[in-house]
């Protein structure tokens, strides 16, 4: 296969520039889904035994396991309040004069917070650690929210990198097939790093037919319907007793605190319903993700509340 199949990439730069971002073909590597792109960005830009990545917890895995199995360094500020990032804390560790942080990586939406990046905090945050560190924004979420993307910043901003994906509202994930947006210059230093052929062909077909115009009505269409079906979940959770609090609803989840998130958990089981339990992650206590499906599904989920 080749390296970069030219229909896929040129698909997803076209796909890319919307909501005023303008990504050219020079802008975009393809990899085995967002998690390669986050393991190549840390074993191009970070030494082992030297440097380290910045993570704001509670937030995606992968970051920290991706830097600990090339052995680098995982250094934290956590989110805030409101569990949103604290611009001027990831600001200070990263320039302070012993810090060895080259990436911090943003979720946004946060997985699994659901929170969202403030973009004229981001863009200070971007021009105070130039040249010191990259600031990367995982979306992989962000076609539940896409007016919120952060790509129209990478044209001014060359230590801004996104990450992207087709697991989620493209309903991929089964093919493994990711996407970096940056400048043309980290871009060209990812692509000495990452494997030389990191896309299968069959791979790069489906993909590209999830591009094209009839392959985005269908995720736009299932977006909606999904939004719709959270936005139905949400109200209906806000008059629930054993419901002390609801995350941000930007992707295809929402993170419910329960009064009581181990009988909660105990329900959905007995019901053949799985979800993601985070109870044991710090500042997350009796949390449980509720990821959005059918209506049918939302309306069991419901039923099995409402029988607490």
């Amino acid at each position: 296969p080749e390296f970069q199949p030219p229909a896929l990439i040129a698909g997803y730069a076209n796909y890319a520039s919307i909501h005023g971002a303008s990504i050219s073909t020079e802008q975009v590597l393809t990899s085995r889904g967002a998690d390669e792109s986050i393991e190549i960005l840390i074993r191009t830009f970070c030494e082992p035994s030297k440097d380290s990545i910045l993570i704001c917890p509670p937030t995606y895995g992968m970051y920290a396991i991706s830097a600990e199995t090339c052995g680098v360094q995982v250094d934290e500020v956590a989110l805030d309040g409101n569990f949103d990032v604290d611009y001027i804390a990831v600001e200070q560790a990263v320039n302070k004069a012993d810090s060895q942080v080259k990436i911090v990586f943003l979720c946004a939406p946060n997985n699994p917070t659901g929170n969202m990046l403030d973009k004229a905090k981001l863009v200070k945050l971007l021009q105070a650690t130039k040249g010191n560190a990259l600031i990367v924004a995982d979306e992989a979420y962000i076609e539940f929210c896409p007016e919120l993307s952060q790509a129209d910043l990478i044209q001014d901003h060359e230590n801004l990198v996104i990450t992207r994906t087709l697991s989620k509202a493209f309903a991929l994930a089964s093919i493994r097939c990711g996407f970096t947006l940056a400048q043309a210059s980290v871009i060209e230093m990812m692509s000495k790093v990452i494997a030389p052929y990191p896309v299968p062909e069959p791979v790069a077909q489906i993909a590209t037919e999830a591009l094209s115009t009839q392959g985005l009505e269908v995720m736009r269409e299932r977006v909606a319907i999904l939004n719709n079906n959270r936005m139905v979940l949400a109200n209906a959770l806000q008059q629930l007793d054993c419901v002390t609090d609801i995350f941000p609803a930007t992707g295809n989840f929402v993170l419910v605190r329960f009064v009581d998130s181990k009988k909660v958990w105990q329900a959905f089981s007995e019901n053949g319903i799985i979800m993601r339990d985070f109870a044991s992650k710090k500042r997350l206590e009796n949390c449980i993700r509720i990821s959005i499906g059918n209506v049918d599904e939302m309306q069991k989920t419901l039923k099995t509340l409402n029988s607490l």
